[in-house]
C-alpha cells in the first residue's frame, strides 16, 4: 500500500445548505496519514514524511485498535489541554520537533490520534466512494478506544450553532465537507471548506530582525514570506509577539545556521526591513492573524511546522475569520 498525500480544504465562509454538507469540528494539531499493513503501523506527516518514532504511543494504540485489519486512515495528531480538554497547538510543540521522545516527555505530554477519513481496507481502495460511504466505513471498524478517536459530524444543525459550539470548547473552527465528495489526494479542494474562529495561516521565515535595546542580538520579530500564484517569494509582513524567551532562544539558533547574504524575496520587501538579518527560505510556521490585507494584520508566532514543505506555503485568503465573543 502506498501512502497518498492527504487532502486538503480550502479556506472560506461555511456553505448554508444543510443536509448537503457534512461539518466536523477543526482540531488544532498536525495531519497524518496513517498506513496499517501486516501488523505494522506507520505515521506520515503531511508531507509524507514518516513520524512514527515521534508518536510510539499512537502506533500502538492504532496497532491494538486495528485487530489485524490492514488500512489507510486520514486523521489529526492532537494534544490535549489538561484544562480544558480542547486541542492544544502550543502543547503539541513539545512533542513534533522531537525525532524519539523520551519516555518522560510521552508520559507528561500525551498525544491522541483523531481520525476522520477512510482512504484503503484490506487493499481495497475507498477513496472513489461519497464522504458519508466512508464515514460510514470507518464507522465500522470500531478503532476508538485509548489514544484514537474517530469524531462525529453533523449534517441537521445550523451552522451558526456548530460555530458556536466550537467557541464554547476552545476550538479552532469547522470543516464543511460535501457529502458526496470524493477523496482527492494531494489536491486543495472547495468540496472541503475550513473556516476558521481564529484564522491562521502557514508562513515561512525569510530573516528576523534583532530586539531594539533588553538583550543584544536576540531575536525581535520574523520577516515573513508566501509563494503568490506565480510562484515567486513574496513579503507579508513580520511578527514580534507570541514567543516565549525558550522559544525565542530556540529558534535564532536555527536562523542563525540558515543565514545569508541577500533577500530570498523575489519582489523587493519594504525598505524598512533595513536591519533585517536574512536567511534560506526553509523554516515554516504558523501564525494567527486578523485579517490579510496584502499584509498579515495584528499576527501572533504559533509555532515551528516542520511536516510543511515550504514549496507549498501560499498567500493567506482574504476571508474575514468569523468572530465570536
Amino acid at each position: 500500500m502506498s501512502v497518498p498525500a492527504p487532502m486538503l480544504a480550502t479556506a472560506g465562509r461555511p456553505p448554508d445548505t444543510p443536509g448537503r454538507w457534512a461539518i466536523e469540528m477543526k482540531w488544532d494539531g498536525m495531519r497524518a496519514v496513517c498506513r496499517l499493513a501486516g501488523g505494522r503501523v506507520e505515521l506520515f506527516s503531511r508531507n509524507r514524511n514518516n513520524v512514527t518514532a515521534c508518536y510510539p504511543e499512537l502506533a500502538a494504540a492504532l496497532a491494538q485498535r486495528a485487530h489485524g485489519t490492514d488500512m489507510i486512515v486520514d486523521g489529526e495528531i492532537v494534544a490535549l489541554d489538561p484544562a480544558t480538554g480542547a486541542p492544544s497547538f502550543a502543547r503539541l510543540q513539545q512533542r513534533m520537533h522531537l525525532t524519539r521522545p523520551a519516555r518522560e516527555l510521552v508520559a507528561a505530554v500525551p498525544v491522541e490520534l483523531f481520525v476522520f477519513d477512510l482512504l484503503e481496507r484490506e487493499g481495497v481502495g475507498t477513496m472513489g466512494l461519497p464522504y458519508v460511504e466512508r464515514r460510514a466505513r470507518l464507522s465500522e471498524l470500531d478503532i476508538t478506544g485509548n489514544g484514537v478517536r474517530v469524531p462525529p459530524y453533523w449534517t441537521d444543525i445550523p451552522i451558526e450553532t456548530m460555530l458556536d459550539t466550537a467557541t464554547s470548547h476552545s476550538l479552532e473552527g469547522v470543516v464543511s465537507k460535501r457529502v458526496d465528495s470524493v477523496y482527492r489526494p494531494g489536491t486543495r479542494s472547495r468540496l472541503w471548506l475550513k473556516t476558521a474562529i481564529r484564522q491562521t495561516t502557514e508562513v515561512i521565515i525569510a530573516g528576523w530582525v534583532p530586539r531594539s535595546g533588553g538583550e543584544r542580538g536576540s531575536l525581535g520579530s520574523l520577516i515573513l514570506g508566501a509563494y503568490n500564484e506565480s510562484n515567486r517569494l513574496v513579503y507579508i509582513g513580520h511578527v514580534g509577539t507570541g514567543f516565549t524567551v525558550t522559544a525565542r532562544r530556540a529558534l535564532l539558533e536555527r536562523l542563525k545556521a540558515l543565514t545569508t547574504t541577500d533577500s530570498p524575496f523575489d519582489c523587493p520587501a519594504p525598505s524598512s526591513r533595513v536591519a533585517a538579518r536574512w536567511v534560506r527560505p526553509q523554516l515554516v510556521g504558523t501564525v494567527e492573524y486578523r485579517e490579510f490585507v496584502g499584509a498579515l494584520r495584528h499576527p501572533s508566532w504559533r509555532g515551528l511546522r516542520v511536516e510543511i514543505d515550504p514549496s507549498g506555503v501560499r498567500l493567506p485568503t482574504r476571508d474575514v475569520p468569523f468572530p465570536r465573543a
